[in-house]
C-alpha cells in the first residue's frame, strides 16, 4: 500500500516556525485583489463518494506529523492503524488545493478531514509573498536571502512558511475557543483539520453563497461579532476577511484561510487590517437587510477587546 498521496485532480473541483512565538507576522497592505479570487472561493462542489474518484489508500500519517493541540477532539483518529482515502479536490485556489480526505480506523470508526495542500514552487502564485517576508523569522540569512530573491528554495521556504503560520494561527485561536476548523495535524506543507459540512462529504457553503432571510441574517452577524472578538482578544486580526472565507455550517459561522492573520499590536499596520476586515464583512450583512451592521461601530467594539488597548 503506498505511503503518499497522489494529488490528482478529480472530477471534485518545522520550517520557520517557532512554536514559542508564531504569531509575530508582519505585512505589507496589499488592497490587489482580482476576479479569480471571487471565482476560486466558489469552486466548491459537493464530494460524491464513487470507486472512480478514489485515489489509493495510504496509511494514517498522524504519528509522523505535527499534532494538533489539546485536548484532542474525540472524533480525532490517532491510531496509527488508520487508513486515509482521498476523495479528490474539494477546492483549489491560486495558492494552495483542498482535498477531502476519509480516515477509517481499523474498529471501523471513520472521519471526514479537509487537506489543504499548499502547491510546490513551480505551480503556486502567492500574492502576498512580499508582505509575508517582512516579519518571517528563520533561523538562516541564507533562507532570508532565497525567500527575497524567490529561488526555488526561497519559494518552497514559503510555501512551508503558510503552512506553519496557518496551523500556528489555527491551533492558537481553536484552544481560546474561536469559531475555526480544527487543526489535526501538520506535515511538510500539507495542513489536515477538521472538515465542515455533512457526514456526506458535502462542504458547508460559504457565506457569499448564502441568501439568508432576515431572522439568519441577524443571527449570523451576532456570530460573525462573537468570533472576531474572540481573535481581537486573542491579539489577532483575521487578515483577509470576506465572504468568501467564512462557512455557514447550519447556523454556526466558521472562519477560514488563516494564514495571513495579524498580530494587532506587533504590526504596524494591524489595525489597518482590523478595519478593512470590518469594512469587507459588514459591507456583505448590510446588503442583506442587518441594520447594525456598520464598519466603523465593530471597529471600535472590536478594539475595545484587544487586550492592552481597549
Amino acid at each position: 500500500m503506498a505511503a503518499s498521496r497522489s494529488t490528482r485532480r478529480t472530477r471534485f473541483d518545522d520550517d520557520g516556525w517557532e512554536p514559542s512565538d508564531p504569531f509575530h507576522i508582519d505585512f505589507t497592505i496589499d488592497d490587489h485583489r482580482d476576479a479569480q479570487d471571487a471565482a476560486d472561493s466558489v469552486a466548491d462542489e459537493p464530494a460524491h463518494f464513487d470507486d472512480a474518484d478514489l485515489i489509493e489508500p495510504a496509511w494514517s500519517t498522524y504519528v509522523d506529523a505535527t499534532r494538533g493541540p489539546g485536548p484532542v477532539p474525540e472524533w480525532v483518529i490517532t491510531d496509527a492503524r488508520a487508513i486515509d482515502t482521498d476523495h479528490g479536490v474539494l477546492k483549489t485556489g491560486k495558492e494552495a488545493d483542498v482535498s477531502l480526505i476519509e480516515r477509517i480506523a481499523p474498529d471501523g470508526r471513520r472521519s471526514l478531514l479537509a487537506a489543504k495542500r499548499y502547491r510546490s514552487s513551480e505551480h503556486r502564485m502567492f500574492h502576498r509573498d512580499a508582505g509575508y517576508i517582512e516579519g518571517r523569522r528563520v533561523r538562516r540569512s541564507r533562507e532570508m536571502r532565497a525567500m527575497a530573491t524567490r529561488t526555488a528554495f526561497g519559494r518552497d521556504l514559503l510555501a512551508g512558511q503558510w503552512a506553519h503560520a496557518e496551523f500556528a494561527v489555527l491551533s492558537r485561536l481553536w484552544q481560546v475557543g474561536a469559531a475555526v476548523p480544527y487543526p489535526v495535524q501538520l506535515i511538510g506543507t500539507e495542513l489536515i483539520m477538521e472538515f465542515v459540512g455533512s457526514t456526506d462529504g458535502q462542504a458547508a457553503p460559504r457565506l457569499a453563497q448564502i441568501r439568508p432571510e432576515p431572522r439568519l441574517a441577524a443571527h449570523l452577524y451576532d456570530e460573525m461579532v462573537r468570533v472576531l472578538g474572540a481573535l481581537a482578544d486573542a491579539g489577532l486580526a483575521h487578515g483577509d476577511l470576506s465572504p468568501y472565507n467564512v462557512l455557514v455550517d447550519g447556523e454556526r459561522l466558521v472562519l477560514i484561510d488563516l494564514p495571513q492573520a495579524v498580530d494587532l499590536v506587533g504590526n504596524p499596520q494591524g489595525f489597518e487590517y482590523l478595519h478593512r476586515d470590518c469594512v469587507n464583512i459588514t459591507g456583505w450583512f448590510a446588503r442583506h437587510g442587518v441594520a447594525d451592521a456598520t464598519a466603523d461601530d465593530l471597529y471600535h467594539q472590536l478594539i475595545r477587546s484587544i487586550p492592552g488597548v481597549g
